[in-house]
């Protein structure tokens, strides 16, 4: 499934958000500088990390942005093809339950199909 990796610009608030994470899943939760979008199941991001990402993003789908609510920040996130943008002033554990989405999206599409079982 790989791994969860927080790469915010305040490492007081990654180290808090590494440990609600780590209460809530299996999965290993890394505080990293740059991230590795191959290992990972879910990124976490904040604007300014965003901004200084080299484009086109490998996989947008797997990042979870957290950033101001300004329209400038969300069409660069849009236009990106991120689907998980939060605001700076959401709850930690709103930004946990969409890092712990992104992981779902993301084990749901690298899963191979079920084989007929048994059935006709």
């Amino acid at each position: 499934m790989g791994s969860i990796q927080i790469a915010l610009s305040d490492t007081a608030k990654a180290d808090a958000l590494r440990v609600l994470l780590a209460r809530s899943t299996h999965v290993p939760v890394l505080c990293v500088e740059s991230p590795n979008y191959e290992e990972a199941c879910a990124v976490v991001l904040d604007g300014r990390r965003f901004s200084a990402e080299p484009g086109p993003l490998p996989h947008p789908e797997r990042i979870v942005l957290i950033t101001n609510n300004d329209p400038i920040h969300l069409r660069e996130a849009w236009e990106a093809g991120v689907n998980s943008v939060l605001t700076e002033q959401d709850p930690m554990n709103t930004v946990v339950l969409a890092v712990l989405a992104s992981c779902l999206r993301t084990s749901s599409t690298r899963q191979k199909p079920v084989a007929n079982r048994g059935r006709p």
